[in-house]
């Protein structure tokens, strides 16, 4: 009898102990559109992302533990993202998510996080909204690792204006779409602010593909610039049937022209063009030069703002695991509150009160059909 029960307890240790080392696995989710319009996007992140947990888990890990991930598609699409938002934390239970990409598909994931207390870091998601309810009030596990579209609207503006010397602009914007009706929003009141005359300011549906219409008001007003804050897909569109109808506008747009998709779509429709970004490749700075050499050597391609705003994201992550020492939402989510400034390859952090970081922005010009540098702007 006493022999049965030693080994019953012998049995009952090793099962806690088990359960106990079980109850400590890292599990991160990602959520990017693998497929759909904006594909180029989703793949430059789970690269960036996969490389990064790569290097980790090389290192030992975070806390002593391997890092597992599971990687969910969202097909650039607000449901799609939801889906799979409730189905890593629900079924697969991570501990945390990098993503989404596009603001539309990040702001139902940061609804869903934010109810289930799971940290969420989107590494390209622009608008405000995903941090900040629309009563104006903090999004308390939500964070991002870029700027947002107030100030990349205000530079896109100034740019114009000083730069460019430009004293009208038209804009073209997808009104079903936050990111980029929130960028053409921004851009327009900056650029009024700044003294400047936004002659047009024009929406379009989702899937218009026929810009006739719209284009030949515009050419009528022959605005200095033609603002198309939308994505490298619908942009060459509008840019291509732009040159056709014989506007001679200055092009300018937002980060998600960042895609060599856009000059084969558009051609030299494109040449000319002006867009802000998060960083530039041909940046000398030391952390720069590294990644752009480590990503290139892996994947046999020069790294786009997508990829390395996904790396950063996910290194921000790990680092707040580490200082949390801990694998719980809750303190994960304080660690990442007291980071205060946290260097990264697209610039130095430095979080404002709800989660967003004050960082500078790059200007891109579309040359030779390869995005080259232009200037750099700080807050």
């Amino acid at each position: 009898m006493r022999s049965i029960l030693k080994y019953f307890l012998i049995f009952i240790i090793i099962f806690f102990l088990f359960c106990q080392t079980s109850e400590k696995k890292l599990k991160i989710g990602l959520i990017a559109p693998l497929t759909g319009d904006v594909k180029t996007f989703g793949e430059s992140v789970k690269n960036a992302f996969l490389l990064a947990i790569e290097e980790a888990n090389q290192r030992g890990g975070v806390l002593g533990k391997k890092i597992e991930y599971v990687i969910c598609d969202d097909k650039n699409d607000p449901t799609e993202a939801a889906n799979a938002a409730y189905k890593l934390i629900n079924q697969d239970k991570i501990n945390a998510i990098i993503g989404s990409v596009a603001s539309k598909a990040s702001i139902p994931v940061s609804e869903i996080c934010e109810q289930s207390k799971i940290v969420m870091i989107t590494p390209t998601s622009t608008n405000p909204k995903v941090t900040v309810r629309e009563d104006g009030t903090r999004k308390r596990y939500v964070f991002r690792a870029c700027f947002i579209d107030p100030f990349q609207g205000k530079v896109a503006a100034n740019f114009a204006l000083n730069h460019l010397k430009a004293k009208t602009a038209a804009v073209l914007y997808d009104v079903g779409n936050d990111y980029v009706k929130g960028l053409a929003e921004f851009f327009k009141k900056s650029f009024e602010e700044g003294g400047g005359k936004v002659v047009l300011f024009e929406s379009y549906q989702k899937d218009d593909v026929d810009f006739s219409a719209l284009l030949t008001k515009l050419k009528k007003l022959n605005p200095d610039i033609l603002f198309l804050p939308d994505y490298y897909t619908k942009v060459g569109l509008i840019a291509k049937q732009a040159r056709q109808l014989g506007i001679t506008s200055t092009l300018m747009g937002g980060d998600g022209w960042d895609s060599p998709e856009l000059p084969k779509i558009a051609g030299e429709a494109i040449e000319g063009g002006y867009f802000t970004n998060h960083y530039s490749p041909e940046d000398p700075r030391k952390e720069v030069q590294e990644w752009v050499k480590k990503y290139q050597e892996k994947f046999g391609k020069i790294p786009d703002a997508l990829a390395t705003l996904s790396y950063d994201a996910t290194i921000l992550l790990l680092t707040a695991i580490q200082k949390a020492n801990s694998f719980e939402s809750e303190k994960i989510r304080e660690a990442l509150n007291e980071i205060k400034e946290f260097n990264t390859v697209s610039g130095k952090i430095i979080f404002d009160e709800n989660g967003n970081p004050i960082k500078d922005a790059v200007v891109m010009q579309y040359r030779n059909g390869k995005a080259r540098y232009v200037t750099t702007v700080r807050p």
